[in-house]
């Protein structure tokens, strides 16, 4: 009798297909024992288990449900994705140039260094003066025309430390110049970090700076009481213009000129870096004009500045009185704001991580603000530590024998930072080594205009 069909027709009976070879593999693989088992000598835990597996999947004819799920594992076992045994950790090297590894280069040289000493003709020929007969000569030719009048009245805060200042002068003197305006003597921002409140006639002679631009650009330092009276005499009141970094002269005579026709006074703050590098002949001569001709350390530091340098040229007798004047950029708000890595480890992270929270305030984590410190280090905008300046002097040819006057604010971390400079020029000396405490006393509170090393 034939078996009958289990889907139920439509009323016609039709006769089943042969029933299909047994597929179990106990019929495949015992032939030579009759039964196959997973438990034959020889196969690993592992192998019995899969046998087991595809035994039971043959027996149940569910083959054809699993078969996808087992060939993706299959392939995944073979190309070596997925393992039973540990995954090996890929290690990935840090692109070059990205890590800080002077501390290593300076063990290397450290011995060659040391024996060698022998560079007195590389520093003449470092310390020789390359113009005739050894005269300088003035870049910037002065003006002895009358100024037209004026068109309104600029006033700037100048943000930073003491070269953002300096820079922040020269380029009100440079912009009040071009847009024949009459500058007022420039406001210092009191910042959180350096917390100095010295103003502009503290460190330079206000005086020497009013009569050195006489001729090229008028400079006050009091805006007429006419004018103050339609701002409550209260500067802040003054429309205040917020320029962007780098901004073109052009701007200034597109923007900012006809608010200043208007007003008769307008207010720029901040203004640091608010000028191009690349501007006209015309505003580089008055940038020029400021900066070595006007700008002039008030009676006092320029007295001091003077003692220290004869102090100088007496210990560097040796060298003809001659010697280096290095400026390390390696305070901690100057580290912070750079964003770069050194060898500090976790200590370093921690301080820097403070630093850029307590000078700039959210400015660092943003949303989307992504810091990338060995991108930074590749660009070459990592400032040098004092490791590096020190192999820098050596490779240019000064032996341990030169004297270095350090000017300097606090240091980062100076204990550590500050040691392989002194082994290298042991003869280094600062202000506090120079200048005894009654001299230094006038400068302690609130003017650090005067760097050095801190003891």
């Amino acid at each position: 009798m034939l078996a009958k069909n289990r889907i139920p027709s439509s009323g016609h009976s039709t006769p089943s297909p042969p029933a299909s070879p047994l597929r179990s593999p106990r019929y495949r693989h015992g032939r030579k024992s009759g039964r196959f088992s997973p438990f034959q000598p020889g196969r690993t835990i592992a192998h019995r288990l899969a046998w087991l597996l595809l035994s039971v999947l043959l027996r149940r004819q569910g083959i054809f449900l699993f078969a996808p799920l087992i060939y993706i594992s299959g392939m995944l076992l073979y190309m070596g994705t997925v393992s039973f045994d540990v995954v090996p950790v890929v290690k990935h090297r840090p692109a070059a140039g990205s890590v800080y590894r002077s501390p290593q280069v300076y063990e290397k040289l450290k011995i060659d260094m040391n024996g060698d000493n022998s560079s007195a003709d590389a520093i003449w020929t470092i310390w020789k003066n390359s113009y005739k007969k050894g005269e300088w000569r003035p870049c910037v030719n002065k003006s002895f025309e009358g100024l037209p009048e004026s068109n309104g009245y600029i006033y700037v805060e100048a943000n930073g430390g003491l070269n953002q200042q300096r820079t922040s002068i020269c380029n009100a003197v440079a912009v009040a110049g071009y847009l024949n305006a009459t500058l007022l003597i420039p406001n210092f921002h009191y910042h959180s970090i350096w917390r100095d409140p010295s103003k502009f006639k503290d460190i330079y002679d206000e005086d020497y700076f009013i009569s050195a631009l006489k001729n090229d650009v008028r400079v006050v330092n009091k805006i007429p009481e006419y004018i103050m009276e339609r701002f409550d005499h209260n500067l802040t009141n003054v429309y205040n213009f917020r320029i962007k970094a780098w901004s073109s002269i052009q701007y200034y005579k597109d923007v900012v000129l006809p608010k200043l026709l208007e007003e008769k006074i307008i207010r720029i703050s901040p203004f640091a870096n608010r000028l191009s590098f690349e501007a006209p002949p015309t505003v580089q001569r008055l940038r020029c004009l400021a900066n070595y001709e006007a700008l002039r350390f008030s009676s006092p530091i320029l007295s001091l500045g003077e003692t220290l340098v004869a102090r100088m040229k007496e210990r560097s007798a040796n060298s003809g009185g001659k010697y280096v004047s290095v400026h390390l950029r390696f305070e901690e708000d100057m580290v912070a704001f750079s964003c770069c890595v050194f060898d500090g480890g976790e200590q370093e992270k921690e301080d820097m991580k403070k630093a850029r929270e307590r000078g700039w305030k959210g400015k660092f984590t943003k949303p989307g603000r992504v810091i990338r410190p060995g991108a930074i280090r590749i660009n070459g905008k990592c400032p040098l530590t004092p490791l590096e300046v020190g192999l820098m002097l050596r490779g240019m040819g000064f032996d341990n024998n030169t004297y270095i006057f350090l000017a300097s604010g606090k240091i980062y971390n100076a204990e550590k930072t500050m040691a392989p400079l002194l082994e290298m020029f042991p003869n280094l000396q600062t202000k506090e080594m120079l200048a005894s405490e009654e001299e230094l006393a006038p400068y302690k509170d609130g003017c650090h205009r005067l760097y050095s090393l801190p003891s």
